[in-house]
Protein backbone atom coordinates (compact mmCIF):
# COMPACT_ATOMS: atom_id res chain seq x y z
CA UNK A 1 0.00 0.00 0.00
CA UNK A 2 1.14 3.53 -0.58
CA UNK A 3 1.71 6.12 1.66
CA UNK A 4 -1.05 7.93 -0.36
CA UNK A 5 -3.60 5.70 -0.10
CA UNK A 6 -5.52 4.18 3.26
CA UNK A 7 -7.31 1.41 3.79
CA UNK A 8 -11.42 1.51 3.65
CA UNK A 9 -12.74 2.08 7.06
CA UNK A 10 -14.52 -0.40 8.48
CA UNK A 11 -18.52 -0.21 9.16
CA UNK A 12 -19.67 1.48 11.90
CA UNK A 13 -21.40 -1.50 13.51
CA UNK A 14 -18.10 -3.75 13.20
CA UNK A 15 -16.19 -1.10 15.19
CA UNK A 16 -18.80 -1.08 18.07
CA UNK A 17 -18.12 -5.34 18.01
CA UNK A 18 -14.36 -4.79 18.26
CA UNK A 19 -15.33 -2.01 20.99
CA UNK A 20 -16.96 -5.05 22.89
CA UNK A 21 -14.54 -7.38 22.23
CA UNK A 22 -11.70 -5.54 23.35
CA UNK A 23 -13.13 -4.66 26.69
CA UNK A 24 -14.96 -7.55 27.17
CA UNK A 25 -11.41 -9.72 26.70
CA UNK A 26 -9.27 -7.01 28.58
CA UNK A 27 -11.77 -7.46 31.28
CA UNK A 28 -9.73 -10.60 32.15
CA UNK A 29 -7.44 -8.24 34.00
CA UNK A 30 -10.29 -7.21 36.79
CA UNK A 31 -10.68 -10.69 37.51
CA UNK A 32 -7.24 -11.00 38.36
CA UNK A 33 -7.16 -8.00 40.26
CA UNK A 34 -10.50 -9.30 41.95
CA UNK A 35 -9.74 -12.47 42.95
CA UNK A 36 -6.12 -10.61 44.35
CA UNK A 37 -8.30 -8.00 46.39
CA UNK A 38 -10.88 -10.83 47.60
CA UNK A 39 -8.57 -13.60 48.54
CA UNK A 40 -6.07 -10.95 50.02
CA UNK A 41 -3.31 -13.07 48.20
CA UNK A 42 -1.34 -13.32 45.19
CA UNK A 43 0.98 -16.19 45.99
CA UNK A 44 0.57 -17.83 42.29
CA UNK A 45 0.57 -14.01 40.43
CA UNK A 46 3.46 -13.01 37.62
CA UNK A 47 4.44 -9.93 38.63
CA UNK A 48 6.86 -10.02 35.31
CA UNK A 49 3.52 -11.34 33.39
CA UNK A 50 1.59 -8.94 34.61
CA UNK A 51 4.25 -5.81 33.87
CA UNK A 52 5.45 -6.93 30.06
CA UNK A 53 1.34 -7.19 30.16
CA UNK A 54 1.28 -3.03 30.88
CA UNK A 55 4.28 -2.54 28.94
CA UNK A 56 1.98 -4.28 25.81
CA UNK A 57 -1.27 -2.47 26.42
CA UNK A 58 -0.17 1.02 26.94
CA UNK A 59 1.86 0.80 23.90
CA UNK A 60 -1.16 0.11 21.98
CA UNK A 61 -2.75 2.95 23.95
CA UNK A 62 -0.11 5.39 22.26
CA UNK A 63 -0.60 3.29 19.06
CA UNK A 64 -3.94 4.43 19.05
CA UNK A 65 -3.93 7.69 20.46
CA UNK A 66 -1.65 8.34 17.32
CA UNK A 67 -4.04 7.15 14.84
CA UNK A 68 -6.44 8.47 16.54
CA UNK A 69 -8.60 5.02 16.91
CA UNK A 70 -10.99 5.27 19.52
CA UNK A 71 -11.71 1.69 19.45
CA UNK A 72 -8.11 0.99 20.53
CA UNK A 73 -7.71 4.00 22.83
CA UNK A 74 -10.86 3.33 24.83
CA UNK A 75 -10.07 -0.51 25.02
CA UNK A 76 -6.61 -0.25 26.03
CA UNK A 77 -7.16 2.79 28.58
CA UNK A 78 -9.49 -0.33 30.28
CA UNK A 79 -6.70 -2.94 30.12
CA UNK A 80 -4.15 -0.11 31.45
CA UNK A 81 -6.42 0.37 34.59
CA UNK A 82 -7.07 -3.41 34.91
CA UNK A 83 -3.31 -4.19 34.55
CA UNK A 84 -1.90 -1.28 37.36
CA UNK A 85 -4.56 -2.95 39.33
CA UNK A 86 -3.31 -6.42 39.17
CA UNK A 87 -0.47 -4.93 39.80
CA UNK A 88 -0.70 -3.00 42.47
CA UNK A 89 -2.39 -5.99 44.11
CA UNK A 90 0.70 -7.86 43.86
CA UNK A 91 1.99 -5.13 45.41
CA UNK A 92 0.14 -5.03 48.83
CA UNK A 93 -0.86 -8.75 48.84
CA UNK A 94 1.89 -10.81 47.76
Amino acid sequence: MSEHTSPAAPPRWYERYMLLVATGGNGIFYLQAWKIFSEESAKDVSWPAFAVALWAVSSWFLYGYFKRDWVIIIANIIAVIGASLVLVGIAIHR
